[in-house]
């Protein structure tokens, strides 16, 4: 009677691992396509945000060209690890834009300007919410599929760690420098 429980338990405990590591797989990936709806908003504002800093300031040509290239390059990326170079340097030049707006008191008054900064703030916290969720169910997949006895089937049946998706986000200002002047 006890032989045949150890045998079940035996059969039974790779079967229930496998499929915790496929939910947990899926879940990775669900959240990744969180991630990517969100970066799809914000590729669809970027043209009208630089369209509209281009109404205002017509001699900052070479930003808008880097901008339109990064984006490209971004969106055809379909890992993190492609991704996130990438957003990270959308992520400046867009900072570089508003860098370039401060320069312009009417485009700052403009309520077009407004209304795409308002919507690129409410986009980068949804793309950081997405982040969060994301690294969380690659957390959970990873430390499943990395702790014995799980890593032993993980690796029989091709399951791979995932990468974590970091990026900086446009409107995350950086801690402004304090100097202490010699004396």
């Amino acid at each position: 009677m006890w032989i045949i429980a150890v045998v079940v338990v035996l059969l039974a405990l790779p079967i229930v691992t496998y499929n915790r590591m496929i939910r947990a797989r899926n879940m990775v990936r669900e959240a990744w396509s969180g991630i990517d709806v969100q970066l799809k908003r914000r590729y669809d504002l970027v043209p009208n945000l630089v369209e509209t800093v281009k109404g205002y300031s017509k001699h900052e040509s070479a930003i808008f060209e880097e901008i339109a290239e990064t984006r490209t390059k971004s969106m055809s990326a379909s890992t993190p690890g492609e991704k996130t170079p990438n957003e990270n340097v959308l992520s400046q030049q867009i900072k570089s834009l508003f860098a370039v707006a401060e320069a312009y008191p009417d485009l700052k008054a403009s309520a077009n300007f407004m209304k795409l900064q308002e919507n690129l703030a409410e986009i980068e916290d949804q793309i950081q919410y997405a982040r969060r969720y994301y690294n969380g169910s690659v957390r959970d997949y990873n430390i499943l599929i990395q702790t014995f006895p799980n890593n032993v089937l993980a690796g029989m049946t091709g399951f791979k760690a995932e990468e974590f998706f970091e990026i900086e986000l446009a409107t995350e200002r950086s801690a402004p420098e304090v100097g202490f002047g010699e004396k």
